[in-house]
């Protein structure tokens, strides 16, 4: 069945060593009305040249370079304002869907005529091993529901362009995925597809924040500056994000036993 052309929204910055496995992933998709966006952030390894062939053999993979280095999130607005697709999706140049991930969540979206969902992911580490994760998450969000936790992973979200419009976020350095369900939520209702249709790829130089007084600096920014909210509700909302996000890791993340493991 034909939905429509989805937008795949690709930031990259020296990825040189993973993004062909990613463009590999969305070449294998059952659905194949596609545009794929890869937005290069000023890259100084060599990114371009080992996409190029990929470029060169498919039109429907399209490669845009930042005039300067400009962070993630201004990336990712770039590449959000060259999409033509009525669904916008999002693919780092490290991870990987399955290749029914586009079909089965195009699906669900129509037939429930939602505008806005996301689905379970499990993790790999660096060099692609099983790491055991298993990450689902609510079946519903609400707006209250999405400020008080990060429940949607990047590599998971899908939104209807038709219905949330052109979303555009504040420079943040970090957190900017956060940043951009908190703009699409106050359009949309957000819905789980209990489904694990993605392999997100934990890396040791992720721009994730690692420690805890990290975390608390940055989802501060997030609420100040993203949000534009006043220090006191910046806080209180830091806080409360931060506790439902803990909240998340114990009753929404699993630990299992990769297969490789098992003798």
């Amino acid at each position: 069945m034909v939905y429509g052309l989805v937008s795949i929204i690709t930031p990259t910055w020296n990825c040189a060593q993973f993004i062909c496995e990613t463009i590999l992933a969305v070449k294998a998709q059952t659905y194949q009305d596609w545009e794929m966006i890869i937005q290069d952030d000023c890259s100084t390894d060599h990114t371009y040249e080992v996409i190029k062939p990929y470029l060169e053999e498919d039109s429907r993979i399209k490669y845009f370079c930042n005039e300067k280095k400009c962070g993630a999130a201004i990336t990712r607005n770039n590449a959000l304002r060259v999409a033509k697709g009525r669904w916008i999706v999002f693919l780092d140049s490290d991870d990987i869907w399955m290749p029914q991930k586009l079909e089965k969540q195009l699906k669900y979206m129509v037939e429930n005529d939602y505008a806005f969902t996301y689905h379970e992911y499990t993790e790999m580490s660096e060099d692609g091993k099983d790491l055991g994760v298993y990450v689902s998450g609510k079946k519903k969000i609400g707006e209250l529901g999405m400020f008080s936790c990060c429940w949607p992973g990047c590599l998971t979200v899908m939104y209807d362009a038709k219905k949330v419009g052109l979303i555009q976020i504040a420079d943040v350095k970090k957190n900017n995925d956060i940043a951009l369900w908190l703009k699409v939520i106050k359009k949309a209702k957000c819905y789980l597809l209990q489904e694990n249709l993605a392999k997100y790829r934990r890396r040791k130089g992720s721009i994730t924040p690692s420690s805890i007084r990290t975390k608390i600096m940055w989802h501060y920014i997030l609420f100040r500056k993203a949000e534009q909210m006043n220090p006191v509700l910046a806080s209180f909302w830091m806080c409360i994000n931060i506790l439902g996000n803990s909240y998340k890791k114990l009753f929404y993340v699993k630990r299992y036993i990769p297969t490789s493991l098992i003798k």
